[in-house]
């Protein structure tokens, strides 16, 4: 895997996850806490979406296997189902509109919204899944999606330790710009894995 392939698996990550796009959910989430427990909160976000990410970044081919289902076409599915998560970026309601919207409803715990749907939400695992395919990555690839999950696990949490005074500066809106942002480059990614998919399931040279 060289360095090429490294920064697209950043990219992937760091839209499917979007960590500027927590913020604006972690400050409401914890607008009525002291900093002690902001800190808790963050921490515990963090460990539980990372056990979960790690979860199918291990197992999710083995599952897709055993149920029969070719990989070749969870890829295909997966690749639509990310361009239309990247349409709904770009066009619809964006991570933090959607997730903020969420506590406003009452649901104000460190699970959900934030660590399930803000970090580990449905296009994040997929992502994973089809980064860590065996039958096109090494061992020693899928370290190296592994690493790259950790590092920006590690910058979503510190992203959200600093929360108040990057919102200060980029405010809700600047969060948005960057969401959708993130949202044109997962869909162009994402349109590369249908015809890969497609490809590799017609075992096209």
């Amino acid at each position: 895997m060289n360095f090429d392939e490294l920064v697209s698996i950043f990219i992937v990550l760091w839209a499917v996850i979007d960590p500027i796009g927590t913020i604006p959910v972690f400050i409401a989430i914890t607008k009525n806490y002291d900093e002690v427990e902001k800190v808790s909160i963050a921490k515990k976000s963090t460990f539980v979406a990372t056990l979960i990410l790690f979860f199918f970044l291990i197992v999710g081919e083995f599952i897709l296997k055993n149920v029969g289902v070719p990989l070749a076409a969870f890829q295909t599915s997966g690749g639509v189902i990310l361009f239309l998560f990247a349409m709904n970026m770009i066009f619809g309601s964006s991570k933090p509109e959607e997730e903020i919207q969420l506590v406003k409803n009452g649901t104000e715990t460190a699970i959900f919204p934030l660590a399930i749907p803000s970090i580990a939400g449905p296009g994040a695992i997929l992502a994973v899944v089809l980064l860590a395919d065996s039958e096109r990555s090494s061992f020693l690839s899928q370290s190296k999606v592994a690493i790259v999950l950790l590092v920006i696990l590690l910058i979503n949490y510190i992203l959200m330790r600093l929360a108040n005074k990057i919102h200060q500066r980029i405010g809700n809106s600047g969060a948005i710009v960057i969401s959708k942002v993130m949202g044109l480059i997962l869909a162009s990614m994402a349109a590369n894995n249908i015809l890969m998919g497609i490809k590799t399931f017609f075992k096209i040279a």
